[in-house]
C-alpha cells in the first residue's frame, strides 16, 4: 500500500522488527470504524488504511500468554520473505486467503507442484532478504531429492545466515547508540530501549558457559522407594492486571532432567523493569541442576538464588559498560519464590513478598513469610547491613529507591542490605496434603489464604482452571499489580463436580 516505514520499525517490546513491513503506523494513515465480527480472542473492525477499506483485527490481550502469542505471530509475519500468500499471483485478485481459492483446484495445484515444478514467488532482488536464504529455500524444494540439503546442513546454514544478519543488525544498532550517546536521551526512553534486551536469553546463554554436572538423582534414596509419593498435576495463569507492562515471570519444570520424582516451580516478580525476572527464569533452573551433585535439595536451592543474583548483576554491569554510563541509574530487581519437590519432600525458598501455601486437610499452612520493610526483624537486618530504612508515604521503605521488599535478586544499588539470600522451609508431604498454591503479591494483596482455599473448593479441580479463577478473583477485587498463580495438586483429583 506504499505505507512509510518509520524507524525504529520495531514493536513496543523490541522483539519484532522488519525492513519491509511497517510495524508502526502513523495515526493519520488509518481510522477504525465499527466492529464487524467478535470472537473470544479478538474483535474485527472495518477500517480505512492509506485510503483503502480494510479489516483490522484487534486481539484481546488479557494475560501474559496472550501477549507472548501475539508477539510470536508478529515475529512470524516479519520473517516472511514476500509478504504475500503463496500462489495468489496466479490470479488477478490478490486478496485470496488460501490456495483453494485460486484458479487451481487442490488436486491441480498438487499436480503442478509435483510434476511441473510450480513454486511460490520468492523475494525479488530489491528486497532486503539475504540472497543465501533465498538460495537455501530454492535448494530445499529442488525437484531432484539428491540436490536437496540434509536437515543438519539446513541448520548449519540457517545459523550462519542468522549470525550474519544479527551481526549486521548489531552494527547498525551500535551506530544508532553512538548517535544517542552524543545527543543525550531521557531516562524513560533509554529504559524502554534497555528493556528490549532479551534477558531470558541472557540468563540461558550465561548458563551455557557453565558446565553441566547434574546428579540430582543423588537426592533420591533407593531405600525410600516405599515411602509416600504424591501424584502431581499442575497449572498456572499470569495476567498484567491493571498494569501497563508485565514484569512477572514464572516457570513450571516437572520431572526435572527426566527424574519422575523431582519437580521445580518458581515465580519471579520484577520491579524497576522485568530484566531481573526474565534473567532469573532462564538461569536459576540450570544453577539448581548443577548444584544437585554437591548439595542437599535445601542447600542447592539456597545457592541457586545466590548464584543467580551474582550472575545477573554481573551481566547487568557488563551491559552498562557496553552501552555507556547513561545506564548507571538503572537497577532492576525481582522477588522470587521456588518450590522444589523431591518425592515426598517439599522445599520452598523465598526472597521477597511472593508467597506459597500448602492446603492440608482443607486448612492453609504458610510455607513462606513476606520480606518487607514493615517487618521489624527485616528492618533491623537492613540497618545492621548498612542500609537505610525510612518511612515514606504510607509504609517503611528501603533506600532512595523506596523499595518495600527487603530481599530480592538484582537491585544492585541496594546490595548488600537487600540480600538475595532466601529463607528456606522444608515439609514432609503426606496423604493429607491436597495442593500447593504459589503466587506473586498481586494475588496476596487482595485475597487471603483462607479465601484461596474456599475459591479452589468451589472450582473445578483442574490446576490451570484454579489458577485462572484465583487470578481473576484478585483482579475483580481491585489488585493493582501483575498477578501470577501456580497451583499444584498433590493427589489425584476428579474434574467432575457434583452440584446439589
Amino acid at each position: 500500500m506504499g505505507l512509510e516505514i518509520l524507524e525504529p520499525n520495531t514493536c513496543i517490546r523490541g522483539c519484532c522488527t522488519s525492513r519491509r513491513i511497517p510495524i508502526h503506523l502513523p495515526p493519520p494513515s488509518y481510522s477504525l470504524s465499527h466492529p464487524i465480527a467478535r470472537g473470544a480472542e479478538s474483535v474485527v473492525y472495518e477500517a480505512i488504511l492509506d485510503g483503502k477499506k480494510v479489516a483490522v483485527k484487534k486481539p484481546i490481550l488479557s494475560t501474559s500468554e496472550d501477549i507472548d502469542k501475539f508477539h510470536k505471530e508478529l515475529q512470524l509475519l516479519c520473517e516472511l520473505l514476500t509478504g504475500i500468500v503463496p500462489y495468489t499471483d496466479l490470479r488477478a485478485e490478490t486478496q485470496a486467503h488460501t490456495v483453494l481459492e485460486m484458479n487451481y483446484t487442490e488436486q491441480q495445484l498438487t499436480a503442478a507442484v509435483v510434476s511441473e515444478g510450480l513454486r511460490p514467488v520468492l523475494a525479488d532482488i530489491q528486497s532486503s532478504a539475504p540472497a543465501s536464504l533465498v538460495s537455501l529455500i530454492e535448494r530445499c524444494w529442488d525437484k531432484d531429492p539428491q540436490n536437496r540439503p540434509s536437515f543438519d546442513d539446513i541448520v548449519v546454514e540457517l545459523d550462519f545466515i542468522l549470525e550474519h544478519d544479527v551481526g549486521r543488525g548489531c552494527m547498525e544498532k551500535a551506530s544508532g547508540e553512538a548517535f544517542i550517546s552524543s545527543n543525550g536521551v531521557d531516562a524513560a526512553n533509554f529504559q524502554t530501549y534497555q528493556e528490549n534486551i532479551s534477558w531470558f536469553s541472557q540468563g540461558k546463554d550465561f548458563m551455557k558457559r557453565v558446565p553441566t554436572a547434574l546428579a540430582a538423582s543423588t537426592w533420591l534414596d533407593s531405600s525410600d522407594d516405599h515411602i509416600y509419593s504424591p501424584v502431581l498435576s499442575w497449572g498456572s495463569f499470569a495476567s498484567c492486571g491493571r498494569r501497563e507492562t508485565m514484569e512477572d515471570r514464572h516457570f513450571l519444570m516437572p520431572q526435572l532432567c527426566d527424574e519422575k520424582d523431582i519437580h521445580i516451580f518458581a515465580i519471579f516478580d520484577g520491579h524497576r523493569g522485568s530484566a531481573a525476572a526474565e534473567f532469573s527464569s532462564g538461569a536459576l533452573p540450570r544453577f539448581l541442576q548443577n548444584l544437585g551433585s554437591v548439595c542437599s535439595p535445601s542447600d542447592a536451592l539456597f545457592e541457586a538464588f545466590i548464584k543467580t543474583d551474582v550472575a545477573f548483576r554481573t551481566q547487568l554491569d557488563s551491559s552498562r559498560k557496553r552501552k555507556g554510563a547513561v545506564q548507571k541509574d538503572w537497577h532492576p530487581g525481582c522477588t522470587a519464590i521456588a518450590a522444589l519437590i523431591v518425592r515426598n519432600k517439599l522445599v520452598v525458598a523465598n526472597a521477597g513478598d511472593c508467597r506459597t501455601i500448602l492446603c492440608r486437610s482443607g486448612i492453609p499452612y504458610a510455607l513462606s513469610r513476606d520480606h518487607v520493610a514493615s517487618c521489624l526483624e527485616e528492618r533491623e537486618r537492613i540497618i545492621r547491613a548498612g542500609g537505610l530504612v525510612k518511612w515514606q508515604v504510607d509504609t517503611w521503605r528501603v533506600g532512595d529507591a523506596a523499595l518495600q521488599v527487603t530481599r530480592s535478586i538484582g537491585d544492585d544499588d541496594l546490595k548488600p542490605a537487600v540480600t538475595a539470600e532466601p529463607e528456606i522451609t522444608s515439609t514432609t508431604l503426606s496423604a493429607e496434603d491436597e495442593y500447593i498454591v504459589m503466587a506473586s503479591d498481586g494475588l496476596w494483596d487482595v485475597v487471603s489464604e483462607k479465601d484461596v482455599v474456599n475459591i479452589i473448593r468451589d472450582t473445578v479441580k483442574e490446576a490451570g482452571m484454579c489458577s485462572k479463577r484465583l487470578a481473576t478473583e484478585a483482579a475483580e477485587r481491585g489488585s493493582k499489580d501483575n498477578i501470577t498463580v501456580i497451583v499444584i495438586f498433590l493427589r489425584p483429583v476428579s474434574t467432575a463436580e457434583r452440584i446439589y
